[in-house]
Formats: structure tokens, C-alpha cells, sequence
């Protein structure tokens, strides 16, 4: 008896049966990846861009401005701060003061970030620019511990705590707010600025506190001129809040809350926008990717922190130079850096975010022994060459990951998702590593030991990065594709239509 025709086997015998069956096929293609329309394709504002990219670096460099001050001061702070006795443990005491504000990071974080998801980026970025603003101002006003005692480092720890609470919704909404806003094509060189915004940063608390010093000499940094550095951040925050007021929430949000970005892309469909803010859902459906970034930004911080904040303690503490020669070395350091920063961010747009992020892994983990070998020899050409080895590996990290971070999450959930990563990272090992090196050096008395932890962070980020998937020129994830003209929307339009569909 002859099999019947709706048997799977004799389908290629049958060509009617095989035309149904190619056209239910193409039906269900169609509908779980819909052709791209011009009006699925975001076209951005340039001058938007510009505006998004300003107001969130100046947050970025208003944040570091703050913590780098608190480093370049740790000495200072640790006299005015805590009781007079040995010096090791009254810059311990500091350092744990500085490191204490990052304890509530992730606190911070869980609740700015899902906060951003649903009610908007804008918003919860102009509250974390205030609190951190009022935070940094109010620790130049405190009282010494030669006038109230014990009330001088509990109020130096409420206001860290402030500040720490406010930076865990900033980075995140910050690297958001900008990939958010730039086209594809050019989000690693747009990225770049939020960590030019970092080194400017430093180079603004490094640069004030080197003249204040040189002006005012010990004593005088004691007696008030350490107060100076923090209340210049009232005006500066000021000036942030206006800045980040006057924007426009991201195009990406706007399409969320519209609905239409289930449209666009095939990874929406696979998000419900019901998720948003949701931060049980984020531990529960994104912890894979929650703990690669801690990975990733682990080695990141690790090795950002040793050179940007803990180098100049390093070098007045263990090599007897003078802090203001410390500092000028770092400085230059850095302006060196922010020359190079946006040159890194624009090549990885065009060969990808991986290899930058790899050179910069590798570089901390052959090269930290031979750098601080350099800086332990004393002379000026020794120490530059040494902190320069370090630092062009750090920019290869520098220009990249804040266009790498962002894209890991889809548009739903990436300020809660970000935030919560990255500030639990941070917050265990960026905000500890002066704390950490200072212990370690006190306890085996090695002077290698800020390179042994840097190369213990970058092997920890190498395996991350040979884990992450290559995000360079292309469309967030949850998000439609976002370009820089029109023409370029009707180019990629014809190019998706042209394409094969099987």
C-alpha cells in the first residue's frame, strides 16, 4: 500500500506538499524576524550627541574628581582625621575611610539602576549629580579631630556614604545615557569621552592639589588648605545638574517605553518591557552576564585604581619622593593618556572592542613587574618610563570599556543590570585596592606587590574577555539599529532587504 503524501519522507516527493511547507516556513521567518523599516532605525541628533556626551562626562569627571582629591589627600586626611600615632596605621585608617564609601556602592546601584529603567535615565542621573555634589562639599566643612574628636571621622564616613551611595547610579546611567545616544558605528569613540571625563578628573584633583601644596606647604594643608578641593565641587555639581536638566531622555527609552522596540530587533522579542526595573529578574535571567562584568570590571578597576590613585601614596611612601613630585609625574602621565583616550575609543569601532580590551589585560600582565622594576629605581626618566608602561596599557581598557559594559545588557534592563555589576565589583575590589596593596606591602614588605595584584586582576580579565562576544558595530542589544544620517538608514534599509532570508 503507498504510503500517504503527508508523510514526512515523501515530502521531497511531493511537490505540492514541499511548496506549503517552504511557505509556512517563510511565514514564521517573517514574523519572528520582520523586515527592517526606515522607521525602525533610529537616526541620531548630532548635536544631541554632543549635548548627551558633555553632560554625562562632566558627571563622570566631577566623580573622580572627588575620589582622586580623597587619594592625592590620604595622608593629609589621615592627620587631621585620626589621632595622632604611627603613620602606617593613620593611612590605613584613611585609606579604610576611602574604601568604606564603596561598601554601599551596590546599594546604591540596586536602587538607582532599576529606578533609571522606569523612570527614565535623566532623571535619576540629575539626583545622583546632587547627592554626589552635596557629599563632596560637606566633607570640607567638617570639623578637625583636634576640635570635635571622635564626631570628625564619623562624619568623614556619613559623607563618604553619601558619596558612595550617590556613585552607584552613576557610572551606569552615564555609559547608558551615552551608548544610548550614539550610532553604532561610532559608540566606542563616543564612549571614550565618559573615561576622558575620568582622567580630566584626576588631572583637575591632582593638578589643585600640587599648587595648593606648593602654595601652602604641610602645615598649611593641614591647618585648611585641604578643605579647598572639596568645596570646589558645590559649583562644579551646579554646573553638572544644569547640564543634565536641559536633555533628552535617550532615543533607546523613548522607543522602550513606546513599545516599539519589540520591532526591531530579535532580541526584544525575547525581553518582556514588563521586565523593567525589575531587579529579582536581572539576578535571576541575566547572572551570567552579571558575572562577567564583575570580571570584567575587576581587572578594570583594579589596575585603573593602582596607577590613578594609589601611585602618588606609592611613591611618597615607599620611594621618598616628595608628594608634589609624585603627583606631577602622575599628571603627566595622564595628559598623556587623555591625548590618546579618544584615538582608542575610535579604533575600537573599527577592529572591535576584544582585541583593545585584550592588549590591555596583557599589557598589565607582562608588564607590571618590569614597570615597577623601572619605578623602583629612583630617577625621573625611570619612574615616567615605569608609570607610562602602565598607563598605555590602562587606555587600551580605558576607551573601550565604557562602550564594552553597556552593550552586555539589553536596553530593559541595562542601567539596573549595569549599575548592580558594576558596583558590586567596584565595591569589592576598585575601592579596596589602596586599602589591599598598602596591607600587603605592610605585612610581606615587598615593593612588588602593587604588580603581583595587577597581574592577578588582568588574568582575571583575560579569561573575561575571551568570554564576552564582540559588540563593535552593532545595534544594542534590545535596541533598533541607530545611525548618523538618513542616508545611512535607506543604505541599511536596502542592505536587509537584499539579504538571503534563508
Amino acid at each position: 500500500m503507498a504510503e500517504s503524501a503527508s508523510d514526512p519522507l515523501e515530502i521531497d516527493a511531493d511537490p505540492e506538499a514541499l511548496r506549503r511547507h517552504r511557505t509556512l516556513f517563510r511565514a514564521v521567518k517573517r514574523r519572528r524576524n520582520p523586515p527592517l523599516r526606515r522607521t525602525d532605525i533610529t537616526v541620531t541628533d548630532a548635536k544631541a550627541v554632543q549635548r548627551a556626551v558633555k553632560a554625562a562626562s562632566l558627571g563622570n569627571a566631577m566623580e573622580w574628581f572627588d575620589f582622586g582629591i580623597y587619594s592625592y589627600l590620604a595622608v593629609t586626611i589621615g592627620h587631621v582625621f585620626f589621632p595622632s600615632g604611627n603613620g602606617t596605621v593613620q593611612l590605613l585608617s584613611s585609606f579604610a575611610t576611602f574604601a568604606v564609601s564603596f561598601l554601599v556602592r551596590p546599594i546604591g546601584g540596586m536602587v538607582f539602576g532599576p529606578m533609571g529603567d522606569k523612570i527614565g535615565r535623566k532623571r535619576v542621573l540629575a539626583l545622583t549629580m546632587i547627592m554626589m555634589a552635596v557629599g563632596t562639599f560637606a566633607i570640607g566643612l567638617i570639623p578637625s579631630y583636634a576640635v570635635i574628636g571622635f564626631w570628625a571621622p564619623v562624619l568623614l564616613i556619613l559623607f563618604r556614604l553619601v558619596q558612595g551611595f550617590s556613585t552607584g547610579g552613576e557610572y551606569g546611567g552615564a555609559s547608558t545615557f551615552i551608548a544610548e545616544y550614539a550610532p553604532d558605528r561610532r559608540r566606542g569613540f563616543f564612549g571614550s569621552f565618559l573615561e576622558l571625563g575620568t582622567l580630566a578628573g584626576y588631572v583637575g584633583a591632582a593638578g589643585l592639589v600640587t599648587v595648593l601644596t606648593t602654595l601652602l606647604g604641610d602645615g598649611g594643608m593641614e591647618s585648611w588648605g585641604w578643605r579647598v578641593p572639596f568645596l570646589v565641587a558645590g559649583p562644579i555639581g551646579l554646573i553638572g545638574l544644569y547640564l543634565r536638566l536641559k536633555l533628552d531622555e535617550t532615543p533607546a527609552f523613548q522607543r522602550l517605553e513606546d513599545g516599539s522596540v519589540h520591532r526591531a530587533s530579535e532580541a526584544a522579542s525575547t525581553v518582556e518591557t514588563s521586565a523593567k526595573g525589575d531587579l529579582a529578574k536581572i539576578f535571576r535571567e541575566y547572572w551570567p552576564t552579571l558575572v562577567l562584568c564583575v570580571c570584567l570590571v575587576a581587572a578594570y578597576n583594579i589596575t585603573d585604581y593602582m596607577l590613578l590613585s594609589y601611585m602618588p601614596t606609592y611613591l611618597s611612601d615607599e620611594m621618598g619622593y616628595s608628594e608634589t613630585h609624585g603627583l606631577l609625574i602622575l599628571i603627566g602621565t595622564m595628559v598623556v593618556l587623555m591625548l590618546l583616550i579618544n584615538v582608542v575609543g575610535n579604533l575600537s569601532d573599527r577592529v572591535g572592542r576584544k582585541p583593545l580590551l585584550m592588549a590591555g589585560m596583557l599589557g598589565f600582565l607582562f608588564l607590571s613587574i618590569p614597570a615597577f622594576l623601572l619605578v623602583k629605581q629612583g630617577s625621573l626618566i625611570a619612574v615616567s618610563a615605569g608609570m607610562l608602561m602602565l598607563g598605555l596599557s590602562l587606555v587600551c581598557m580605558l576607551g573601550t570599556m565604557s562602550a564594552a559594559l553597556p552593550a552586555l545588557f539589553p536596553t530593559q534592563v541595562r542601567y539596573g543590570s549595569l549599575s548592580i555589576g558594576y558596583n558590586l565589583s567596584t565595591s569589592l575590589f576598585g575601592g579596596t585596592t589602596p586599602l589591599v596593596i598598602t596591607a600587603l606591602i605592610s605585612a610581606t614588605g615587598s615593593e612588588l606587590m602593587p604588580a603581583y595584584y595587577a597581574m592577578a586582576a588582568a588574568l582575571v580579565g583575560v579569561v573575561a574577555v575571551a568570554r564576552m562576544k564582540e559588540t563593535a558595530r552593532r545595534p544594542l542589544a534590545g535596541s533598533p539599529p541607530a545611525v548618523s544620517t538618513p542616508e545611512e538608514a535607506a543604505r541599511l534599509v536596502e542592505s536587509q532587504a537584499q539579504a538571503p532570508r534563508f
